[in-house]
């Protein structure tokens, strides 16, 4: 078994987080290697959710896990994730992304969704997900055709939003 590695996570501007990213033909030993190597990635920067395209790997794979602090570790793994139900009610929630550091804004995204899509073991599963689980596989299937958070908030916000993220790394490379 190949030790974990713990990746670049990728920031806007990067051209590679607007790639729509490609299916997974199979769940293999790479396949798993690289939903490790996200899932080890996600929890040092600490997020709760991860797309393989914030990495620099455009495939359609996801790994989440939503437990709180304190809570033993619940990791989960998406390839190829399809929504087949959205529920018409919507509220607004505060998102962030670890590829847009620091910037929190509320997006509305439909309370709960059936998805579909293969585990670790590349096994078929069909759930719902609501609450923070639903909001989460929304933000998370953004990323894989290339849609980042911030595009839903105004120009204004969202200019914000990427300059915030140009200014701090170039204040980390300077510090660095």
């Amino acid at each position: 078994m190949k030790p974990m590695t713990i990746r670049p996570i990728l920031t806007v501007p990067n051209k590679i987080l607007k790639q729509v990213s490609k299916p997974v033909e199979k769940v293999t030993d790479e396949t798993r290697a690289l939903m490790d190597d996200m899932l080890e990635t996600m929890y040092d920067a600490p997020g709760i959710g991860l797309a393989a395209v914030q990495i620099g790997v455009p495939l359609n794979i996801i790994v989440m896990d939503l437990a709180k602090e304190g809570e033993d570790p619940a990791p989960r793994y998406f390839v190829n994730p399809e929504i087949l139900e959205l529920e018409d009610e919507q509220k607004p929630y505060e998102e962030g992304c670890l590829s847009v550091p620091d910037v929190y804004e509320d997006v509305d995204r439909s309370i709960r969704v059936k998805l579909k899509y293969l585990d670790y073991h590349g096994k078929e599963i069909t759930e719902w997900a609501d609450d923070l689980y639903a909001v989460c596989i929304q933000h998370e299937m953004d990323h894989l055709k290339g849609v980042l958070f911030i595009d839903y908030l105004s120009r204004l916000k969202r200019n914000r939003a990427v300059k915030k993220v140009q200014k701090a790394e170039k204040l980390n490379a300077v510090g660095a």
